[in-house]
This record gives structure tokens, sequence and C-alpha cells, in this order.
């Protein structure tokens, strides 16, 4: 038989929580499904990542988030999230992936690998971490290039090329550096670090490449990578440097192919901004809502957990005033 429920979240990060927990608050049945594990973005980050954030910004459902740290660090944040899932008893399905969404007499069927539900809402709050940018060269498909990083170990003693030079690139390269890397080489598009990284961080990574401890390459990027080198293109002219791994820290995107198979409408501008009400989050199909950082299409720095959350609080709002 299918599940019914009044509402069907499709994303278990912590905004996907968020919506649970306000379903539950309002008397409103619920499921939570995600293609991976819980809070699966968070657990794709470094193993050793410290937040940009306090942990008292990333609370929800009124659960205290206690640090022994300044910032929270990814371990702590997954047992948080964990906490939080298990004292809201939310009904949250994992490793659960949608095939279709299909309108049927006033409700929609979401058929999924495991199971087939029937919701008269639908929220989507999936992120964009599963898809990252490609840097679109030869060789990008080869073992050595990586586009996830968790931990320096397996980079000790080896030629590292870190692309990028925003937060997750500049963790990477300091931390790949002092665990022992044998050389650790940015190629970096830009003209400079990019000014939003950590303000704690951003003159670590200068003082190193000032002292030649790493080596960046600016207003460059890679053409070409082989099995022990790359060829990278520099204001200088072309470079080949003897390499081991590439670590393209290069950002994700949002799974624009999903949204558009829902049948939910994209902007043409250059940042493919779906449509939705700002008042309500619903998207272009009646009882479908977008929250949390998909909202931003690919300008994925303008939503986070901290200024997020409230989207739960709107959705189910205007779920329960139609009623």
């Amino acid at each position: 038989m299918n599940q019914k429920t009044d509402v069907l979240i499709i994303g278990a990060g912590p905004i996907g929580l968020a919506c649970g927990i306000e379903a539950t608050k309002a008397g409103l049945s619920h499921a939570i499904i995600d293609k991976g594990c819980l809070v699966n973005s968070i657990y794709n980050y470094p193993k050793n990542m410290t937040f940009f954030s306090t942990s008292d910004r990333l609370e929800i459902g009124d659960v205290p988030f206690i640090s022994h740290n300044p910032k929270p660090v990814r371990a702590e944040a997954l047992e948080y999230f964990r906490r939080v899932a298990s004292s809201w008893k939310l009904n949250v399905n994992l490793y659960e992936h949608v095939k279709g969404i299909n309108k049927n007499d006033g409700f929609y069927e979401v058929n999924t690998s495991k199971e087939t539900y029937e919701a008269q809402n639908i929220i989507i709050a999936t992120g964009f971490y599963d898809l990252p940018y490609k840097l679109n060269v030869p060789g990008e498909d080869l073992p050595k290039v990586k586009h996830y990083y968790d931990e320096p170990h397996p980079y000790y003693g080896m030629k590292v090329a870190v692309v990028g030079a925003a937060n997750s690139a500049v963790d990477v390269a300091l931390e790949t550096f002092r665990k022992g890397a044998k050389e650790v080489t940015m190629v970096i598009r830009e003209s400079e670090i990019n000014p939003r990284v950590k303000y704690w961080v951003r003159p670590d990574i200068e003082n190193r490449i000032k002292e030649g401890s790493i080596t960046a390459h600016f207003n460059s990027e890679i053409t070409r990578i082989e099995e022990r080198t790359i060829d990278i293109k520099t204001p200088d002219g072309a470079k080949t440097i003897e390499n081991d791994f590439v670590l393209a820290m290069t950002g994700y995107q949002p799974d624009f192919t999903f949204l558009k198979a829902v049948g939910i409408n994209i902007g043409t501008d250059e940042f493919q901004t779906p449509e939705f009400n700002p008042e309500t989050m619903e998207t272009n199909l009646k009882n479908i809502f977008l929250a949390g950082v998909i909202c931003g299409g690919l300008k994925t720095s303008i939503w986070f957990i901290e200024n997020s959350r409230v989207h739960a609080e709107m959705i189910v709002k205007t779920i329960k005033g139609r009623q």
C-alpha cells in the first residue's frame, strides 16, 4: 500500500529536518526522504572542518547545540543533528532515491527506490552539494582527480595541486601542507584569495604563499591532466608541473535536472534561480515548495542554515492555512 502523508520532504539536511519539525508542531504527518545519509552534505565535509558559524546559529527545533570549541566542528554537527532527529522522532527514510513525481487527483504520487508516497504537499530541500563543478579538461576522469576531500593522510609525501581559492580550497591546501604533502600548488583563476575566506584562516594562507611554503598560480587554470603531470595556463605562459593528485575544490551546484523533471520553472538568468514565491516558498507548481540553499540556484552563497531555517516556518504556515 502507498504511504500517505500530509507533507513529503525531499532532503534530510538541516533545513529538511527543520521542515519536519515544523510539520510535527502543526500536527501534520510527514516523511523525510534522502538518497544519502542523514545530513549527507555535512557528512561529506572534510573530517576536520570547522564551521564558520557558532553553534547557536545552527540550532533547529529548540534543541541546544553545545560545542566544546568556539565554533563547532563536523563531528559535533553530525552528533547534534542525529540528536535532533531522535528528539523530535522525525520520520526519516534514508538511502531512498526519488524516481518520479506525478500529480494524481489532488495529491502527488512520489515513487522512490523503496516506496510510493501519496502527499498533499512536497517540500524540496535538496541543497547543492551532490554535483561538483567540473574542470572540463582532458584527464579529469583519472583516479588522481578528486572533487571531494575528507582528510590529509592519503596525500602525505605526494605532490598535490589544489584548484580554487575559496574556503574549501584554502583549508585543503593548508591541511595537506601541514600533514606532510611533498608539494602543495594552488591553481587559482582569480587574482587573489577569495575575500570571503574565513577571517582567521586568510592571513595563514597568504603568509604560506608569501614565504613559498605553498605555491600559488593566480589568474591561471589547468588545461590538461596526465598520470604524473598537469599542464596549466598562467600569465607567464604554459607550464607543466609534476603532480600526484588534483584536488578540485571548485564548488557545487544544485540538481537542476531533478527540478526540471518535476516541472519547476528555472530562471534564464546566469544563476538559474528556481521560481518560487518569496512569501510562501511555493514554486510555480501548487503545493510544491522549496527550502534552503536550493532557492539560490547557482548563487550558493545566499542561503545558509542560519538564514533559511525560517523557510520551514513559512511553508508550514502556508500549508496549515490552506487546511
